[in-house]
């Protein structure tokens, strides 16, 4: 018989588990933690854990356990229960309830089910039972089945135990009564503990798409922005897991909570939110001279335009008594030195490689030399302004007007997170998500932060922003780097400042960059 103090210990018990099932956030390990509570204060050798399916027409096995069989399916570490035990039906075909299931009946009726002895037991249908039995070798007997019913009054689960083991002799006995209202009172607890991670599950989901609305409207305003968006998280996730995983050297102590990871994974989704902003024209700027097009064909009209006029001044040359031998020659010239300028105005277009102080000293001689009549007959330099700060750039496509707009878009992604009322939990989103082009130098932008003054968090996004942007495939201006020259990168970046060196450390300690390069880049960059 139980004693007064053996009940107290397990009412503590069902204190104690209550607490703990108020704090999980991770829903299989919930369930899982439901299941062996009730097991444990129970004293019972197996148990299962059914949850109603979203129609209401099913009970799935969620987690089930047998310590006497070493059976172990679902939760977070045991192998998955999907293909191992089909779904309870809770109506027949024609619409009646298929009670003769003790699990279904509970889930039904919405009552505690109390067996002593399933063999004996009339008005049930165990026949399965006896089957696992046979071909396992166990003798199932003593049921505790018990609904799991959430504040709306709505079922939402069953936890089945079975076989209570008697702590004087370890035998099978009957569940008492006081097992029942042990079990009863731990159901209710875990239905709202379950009930609240569903909600607060559906709620995360809801973020989330949202997130991905924002994401999928960059994307659609840019295919270039838009795959960086959903990359930069991947990688930046990496790097976490690395740093989570590492027991040496400045990070060693360092560690995230799932809470931790959830918070600086909704930051990377988040942190170029901004450039829903960026004007497109400026974002897809493929080369110096695009705008709505590429003006480039422009410039080549206006070569074309040269040339007609050369021909047209040499048939007048030779109609006024010029030697013709002499004139052809000289147009020939003329053709060939106007080609190889355009030649080289398309290159210096292209902005794949850094022009030297000649290239853009050439530019500006071909804007010089050269006139055209425009469309009013105008005599006008063969460059505009525009043209000639454009092909002037030396790296890249961006004058340094249009790399202030770019740059704009992370002072958009701080203002518009820091206009949301983030729970406490996603309160770091804001500083996460706007530091990751901060340097650790102080060099960086838009607050000229140090490397004291940021977050672990918002360093790791700078690493996989610079990393994914060096690497990546699809911009309209670049092919995605190798590996290796990547690599050499972001080695001095990290030499001159601009990254953090314990994470960079980590970065490629732990084979970050292969992981990522593995499912993201392509096979021909891979070469290191």
């Amino acid at each position: 018989m139980e004693t007064l103090d053996d009940l107290f210990h397990r009412l503590e018990q069902l204190n104690d588990i209550g607490a703990s099932l108020s704090n999980e956030r991770n829903l299989n390990r919930l369930l899982e933690k439901i299941l062996l509570a009730a097991k444990t204060i129970t004293r019972a050798d197996g148990g299962t854990l059914y949850l109603v399916s979203e129609d209401r027409q099913r009970l799935h096995f969620e987690i089930v356990r047998t310590d006497s069989l070493a059976i172990a399916f679902g939760g977070s570490d045991a192998p998955p229960t999907s293909g191992k035990f089909p779904d309870l039906a809770l109506y027949r075909e024609d619409g009646s309830a298929n009670d003769s299931m003790v699990a279904v009946h509970a889930a039904i009726n919405g009552k505690t089910v109390n067996i002593a002895d399933a063999y004996s037991e009339a008005g049930f249908d165990f026949s399965g039972t006896r089957k696992f039995d046979e071909r396992t070798g166990y003798r199932s007997q003593s049921f505790l089945t018990v609904p799991m019913q959430n504040h709306e009054g709505e079922i939402i689960g069953v936890l089945q135990l079975i076989n209570a083991l008697s702590p004087q002799t370890g035998g099978v006995v009957e569940f008492s009564q006081a097992d029942q209202r042990l079990a009863e009172s731990l159901a209710s607890q875990a239905a709202i503990a379950l009930t609240n991670r569903q909600l607060v599950q559906q709620l995360e989901g809801l973020f989330e798409s949202f997130i991905k609305l924002i994401n999928l409207a960059i994307d659609e305003k840019s295919p270039y922005t838009g795959g960086h968006c959903q990359r930069v998280p991947e990688l930046t996730m990496l790097l976490a897991e690395a740093v989570n995983a590492t027991s040496e050297g400045p990070l060693a102590d360092f560690h995230l909570t799932d809470k931790d990871s959830y918070e600086l994974r909704i930051a990377a989704l988040l942190h170029d939110c901004g450039k829903i902003t960026t004007p497109v024209h400026v974002v897809d700027k493929a080369t110096k001279l695009q705008t709505i097009f590429d003006r480039i064909h422009l410039v080549d009209t206006r070569f074309e335009v040269l040339k007609r006029d050369a021909e047209i001044a040499a048939l007048n040359e030779i109609i006024a008594g010029a030697d013709a031998e002499q004139v052809r020659e000289k147009l020939a010239a003329n053709h060939a030195t106007l080609n190889a300028e355009r030649e080289f105005l398309r290159f210096a277009n292209m902005g794949s490689e850094r022009m030297r102080d000649e290239d853009i000293a050439r530019v500006r001689a071909i804007a010089q030399n050269y006139h055209w009549r425009n469309e009013q007959g105008e005599e006008v330099p063969f460059l505009s302004d525009n043209e000639l700060e454009n092909l002037s750039i030396r790296a890249g496509t961006l004058t340094a007007g249009e790399r202030e707009i770019i740059n704009h878009h992370i002072v958009a992604t701080i203002r518009m997170l820091e206009q949301l009322p983030w729970p406490k939990h996603l309160k770091n989103v804001p500083e996460y998500a706007g530091g990751h082009h901060e340097r650790m130098d102080g060099k960086g932008y838009p607050k000229g932060l140090t490397r004291e003054e940021m977050s672990w968090q918002a360093r790791m996004m700078g690493i996989s922003d610079i990393f994914e942007a060096l690497t990546a495939k699809d911009r309209p201006y670049k092919e995605g780097m190798k590996l290796s020259q990547a690599l050499a990168i972001l080695e001095s970046f990290r030499n001159n400042g601009h990254i953090d060196p314990d994470l960079h450390a980590v970065f490629c300690k732990e084979d970050v960059y292969r992981k990522y390069a593995a499912g993201f880049m392509a096979e021909k960059q891979i070469d290191c």
